[in-house]
């Protein structure tokens, strides 16, 4: 059985992979691997407010300790945090303890490398094999862990120190949903400092409600605010803070896409879009690209994955990249997505256009778009599938050059995904039934 997914380890807090005996081993073989490197590795911690957070913790401690490594916890960090951490600290890894936009009781487990990157695939497969070959040893749990506050004071004035001095935000009212999650100890207090007039919603976490009916799962509560408090600016953050999405004044959800055509041009036009073009992936919405090649900027496609944009970005020596979900990287300031940078960039240049922010993205048009989940049963290639691929060669057929047909599993639950644009929503929602019904035919979860 795989223990990592898209993005890390998740799993409800005590079943496997995120029991103690598999987390305690985890961290053993881990510390093991950065010993055979380093003499005495030091590897950073932190996660989100889930009330399993600090005990995993403790666990992977207890485990690296037991591989020779040095374990520093930082409490409740953002994940981009823990990335930055590695970077400031000159750390020799970092794991972050989040399963971000999911809910309570899930977790879960992202590692960093000593650039501050996340891991590769293979690095992963070589610590999987590890915990599947060797049993493992029963260590005494190290005592509770005390945070070290230098870590969340790092990240906050390595985000501070990229609007430079001064109160650039005074004037604009900007409402923050911080999801009951890593965001709320950090995003209020640093927009405040910056001068904007702050609406704090989804900033009571209790171990329990993270994700719960607030952040970018469930924005609709950020959007009301927005409209209620005449703001000129909602951001919603997942429960790791490691994507964004936002409102405009007119309380109108901007995903992710729309920001990275913001940032594109704001490069752009400062002569800092080198080579000119972005990275996005194949669930990103066609109106980016059509938008985008107006102004004679491209777009590459890869998977998804903010782990895979970024490889992709590195590959190709593209600076600027992201997700349709809001995870945003710019590699001159990131090394991974970070919510709270994305949400510090798109008001330094809303500030700095003095138009509304609907009136900034005016140029930017969505192709409409279907996108749905099906619970499946198992996930054999969708390409081998006869009625599946039937089904598929008809929808491109029909959709032509005017639309695009997207279909893959998810990485880290049992669903399949299914995504198709055009140019009418009457006809895509048909189209999108055909391949919905013949993936339900083949590998659909039986219906009770």
């Amino acid at each position: 059985m795989r223990l990592f997914g898209t993005d890390g380890i998740r799993a409800p807090f005590g079943d496997y992979p995120l029991d103690r005996k598999t987390v305690v081993h985890l961290g053993h073989h881990l510390g093991g691997l950065l010993s055979q490197e380093v003499g005495s590795p030091t590897v950073v911690m932190g996660g989100d407010t889930r009330e399993s957070t600090p005990e995993i913790c403790r666990w992977l401690a207890t485990g690296l300790e037991a591989g020779g490594a040095n374990p520093v916890y930082g409490g409740v960090l953002p994940t981009p945090a823990v990335a930055n951490a590695v970077i400031q600290s000159r750390a020799d890894a970092g794991v972050s303890v989040s399963a971000s936009h999911n809910p309570h009781p899930y977790n879960g487990i992202k590692l960093f490398d000593g650039s501050g990157f996340k891991w590769s695939p293979e690095a992963e497969k070589t610590l999987e094999s590890l915990l599947h070959r060797q049993n493992p040893q029963p260590f005494e749990l190290c005592p509770d862990l005390v945070p070290d506050s230098s870590l969340a004071k790092s990240y906050l004035e390595t985000l501070r120190d990229r609007l430079g001095q001064g109160r650039p935000f005074a004037g604009l009212r900007i409402v923050l949903d911080t999801a009951n999650g890593a965001a709320t100890p950090f995003a209020e207090p640093l927009f405040r400092a910056l001068g904007a007039d702050i609406v704090a919603i989804g900033n009571r976490p209790d171990g329990h409600n993270i994700n719960a009916e607030c952040g970018s799962t469930v924005p609709d509560a950020m959007v009301a605010a927005v409209v209620d408090h005449d703001a000129d600016l909602g951001v919603a953050f997942d429960g790791d803070a490691d994507r964004a999405l936002f409102a405009d004044e007119q309380g109108q959800l901007r995903d992710g896409d729309a920001m990275l055509f913001a940032w594109a041009r704001y490069l752009q036009a400062g002569g800092r879009l080198s080579p000119p073009s972005i990275v996005a992936t194949s669930m990103s919405n066609l109106g980016l690209e059509r938008a985008l090649q107006v102004l004679n900027i491209g777009v590459v496609r890869c998977d998804v994955g903010d782990r895979t944009v970024v490889a992709t970005m590195r590959d190709r020596s593209i600076h600027l990249g992201g997700e349709q979900s809001g995870h945003l990287v710019h590699l001159g300031t990131s090394t991974t997505g970070d919510g709270l940078a994305t949400a510090l960039q798109m008001t330094k240049i809303l500030q700095e256009a003095q138009v509304p922010l609907s009136v900034l993205l005016q140029d930017f048009r969505r192709f409409p778009q279907v996108l749905q989940n099906i619970q499946v049963a198992s996930k054999p290639d969708l390409k081998t599938l006869p009625r599946v691929a039937e089904a598929a060669a008809e929808v491109e057929n029909r959709l032509g050059d005017q639309g695009r047909l997207v279909l893959r599993y998810s990485g880290t639950e049992p669903l399949a995904r299914v995504m198709i644009e055009g140019l009418e929503m009457e006809e895509i929602e048909f189209l999108a039934s055909l391949i919905i019904n013949a993936i339900r035919d083949e590998v659909g979860e039986p219906q009770d």
